[in-house]
């Protein structure tokens, strides 16, 4: 039933095995939301059907909610799982589409992380753009072809329905939709009482380590591995051709064959990768940094950190800094 102080209503559906650090993501943030000393919402954790929920982390949670909830809700929430229907066959049993059935129209979805499969199973996230966990990204997208999956990012909101990245990016989400419910100064009450940052700059991908794949052997292997070691030297397509004994044309073309990028792209990665491994482990001022890695300039390590990892090189250290 409806909360009777007229309190907006969040349903958390805990799917079997529902992750539990995103379980308890939606009840701290919004249940932890007031104006006044009065609470903003009703938070209702919910299950399919009576008796235990199992979790991915080795126990299992007794829900004061069954699928009734839903009927009731403003926002549905669905945390991360590892509900198979959904995450291997990107289906959803019928007893589960009746459920979400009774949800009113106009309610807003919300998923965390691989909640994503059980909203994209639903079919509401079709024509949307959405995100999932990034190491899960490639996984929803061949289960679900026809969705814009972009796992750069640490959510997106598209009005009625909002999808997060993986885990904590729950977080993020749940913190933007309070803040675009009640404003900035309610969310940041919750932020100050839970401990955490009222909003991170950057997405995703800053934290995803990005190892090209390994190259086979092959007529390039001894150029690159020399490379590796002269990061640092003004290199270029056509001088690694010229120590290959190759034209520029077939080192490019046999390059490609066993990387699966070009000379050019290939060193550019291999130098940021550097210049990440010098911010997280060395005292190296950004200049220096830039030098060693073969990028030149600050500015120029500066725009490549930015496009790979959407942070300053001095914000990535200060984040990523090894003790």
């Amino acid at each position: 039933m409806p909360a009777p102080d007229g309190r907006h209503v969040v349903a958390v559906l805990a799917l079997p095995e529902v992750v539990g650090f995103d379980l308890q993501i939606p009840p701290q943030v919004f249940g932890s939301a007031q104006r006044d000393g009065a609470p903003l919402y009703d938070v209702r954790v919910c299950g399919l059907e009576p008796g235990p929920v199992r979790s991915t982390a080795g126990f299992s949670l007794l829900l004061d909610h069954g699928p009734e909830a839903l009927a009731a809700a403003d926002t549905v929430i669905v945390p991360g799982t590892h509900y198979v229907p959904a995450r291997r066959d990107g289906v959803l049993p019928r007893e589960l589409h009746a459920a979400l059935d009774t949800v009113p129209d106009g309610a807003r979805w919300m998923s965390i992380c691989t909640g994503a499969f059980v909203l994209a199973a639903s079919g509401r996230l079709d024509g949307r753009k959405v995100t999932t966990h990034w190491a899960r990204a490639d996984d929803l997208r061949r289960l679900h072809p026809h969705l814009d999956v972009d796992e750069s990012v640490l959510f997106l909101d598209d009005g009625d329905v909002a999808t997060s990245a993986g885990l904590a990016a729950g977080l993020d989400l749940s913190l933007h939709v309070l803040r675009r419910d009640h404003g900035a100064e309610v969310a940041n009450a919750v932020a100050r009482h839970l401990v955490i940052a009222p909003w991170r700059d950057g997405g995703q991908a800053q934290f995803i380590d990005h190892p090209l794949p390994a190259a086979p052997e092959g007529a390039t292997s001894a150029v690159r591995t020399w490379a590796l070691q002269h990061l640092d030297a003004d290199l270029d397509v056509a001088g690694l051709a010229a120590r290959a004994s190759m034209s520029v044309r077939t080192f490019t073309r046999r390059f490609r064959a066993e990387t699966g990028t070009s000379p050019h792209a290939w060193l550019v990665a291999q130098r940021v990768a550097r210049a990440r491994r010098l911010l997280e482990g060395s005292d190296l001022p950004v200049d220096r940094v830039a030098t060693a890695a073969g990028l030149g300039t600050a500015a120029s390590l500066r725009a490549h950190l930015a496009d790979d990892v959407g942070l300053s090189p001095l914000a990535y250290r200060r984040r990523f800094r090894r003790p």
